[in-house]
């Protein structure tokens, strides 16, 4: 079982960009994981924001695209979401998930804001 940690959130002004980061605490390997970022706002369902398989395929929600990349540092054992040109409406609870063998591990989030 993995114990995912994210972290990269914090405060940005509308336009700009971070780096999420999202690594297990055990420092396990998540090269033979599909690793995805979703996010949730307060009230709202979690959504998808983009996915990143073991095979190297990437995928994005529509929001996502030509702003937010998913990458993968194997020698870090770590999966990023660099998202730039940031919104308010981005503004969410960010969390990476690892799903193996049918199982999903879910990290506790890092929270975005985006705001003037």
């Amino acid at each position: 079982q993995l114990h995912l940690v994210e972290s990269g959130g914090g405060l940005v002004q509308p336009g700009g960009s971070l780096r999420l980061s999202c690594a297990d605490s055990k420092a396990t390997s998540l090269s033979f994981y599909t690793v995805k970022w979703y996010r949730q706002s307060p009230g709202e369902q979690r959504e998808l924001v983009a996915g990143s398989g073991s095979g190297g395929s990437t995928d994005y929600a529509h929001f996502a695209r030509n702003r937010f990349t998913i990458s993968r540092d194997p020698a870090k054992k770590t999966v990023y979401l660099q998202m730039d040109n940031l919104k308010p409406e981005d503004t969410a609870t960010y969390y990476c998930s690892a799903v193996s063998g049918g199982f999903t591990n879910w990290g506790q989030g890092t929270q975005v804001t985006v705001s003037p």
